[in-house]
């Protein structure tokens, strides 16, 4: 079974647990998936654990989506682009574990914005500073738009 979750400090609200099990359970993937709430101070640890084995693959929200970096062996470009990561995909070289950094977030906006924009679509205003505005920002810098970042 692959055992999947997501790592945050508060996920009290999140929906990410229930949504993943519904996904398995449709389309038939022998998996699980785990809120993983964490502190700061227990990240080094808890990288460790990904490192045993004990997870095989994590989603990243708020507030590690930057922090996590130093601890991944390698970053996709696009990661490294926009500072932030939100997967982390554990994959093995011999008796090496690989943690490589991905960000999910500027494919999922892109593709969702793109259908919309018109041709005088050529500024945006993001409200917002962290890990998923720095996703934003690259992905409508990649379509052309320019922008600006707004801190709450």
């Amino acid at each position: 079974m692959k055992k999947l979750g997501l790592l945050g400090e508060k996920l009290g609200h999140s929906y990410s647990k229930e949504i993943h099990e519904i996904f398995f359970k449709l389309t038939g993937k022998d998996a699980s998936y785990k809120l993983i709430e964490k502190e700061m101070e227990d990240i080094p640890s808890f990288m460790q654990e990904l490192r045993e084995g004990k997870f095989d693959g994590v989603n990243v929200t708020i507030p590690y989506k930057e922090k996590i970096i130093s601890f991944l062996d390698e970053i996709s470009p696009e990661a490294k682009n926009i500072g932030a990561v939100n997967v982390i995909k554990i994959s093995h070289k011999g008796k090496k574990t690989i943690l490589k950094g991905y960000n999910s977030d500027v494919i999922g906006f892109t593709k969702s914005i793109e259908p919309l924009l018109e041709r005088g679509h050529k500024k945006a205003l993001i409200l917002g500073t962290g890990g998923a505005s720095k996703a934003i920002k690259y992905g409508l810098n990649s379509l052309g738009v320019q922008t600006l970042l707004v801190s709450r």
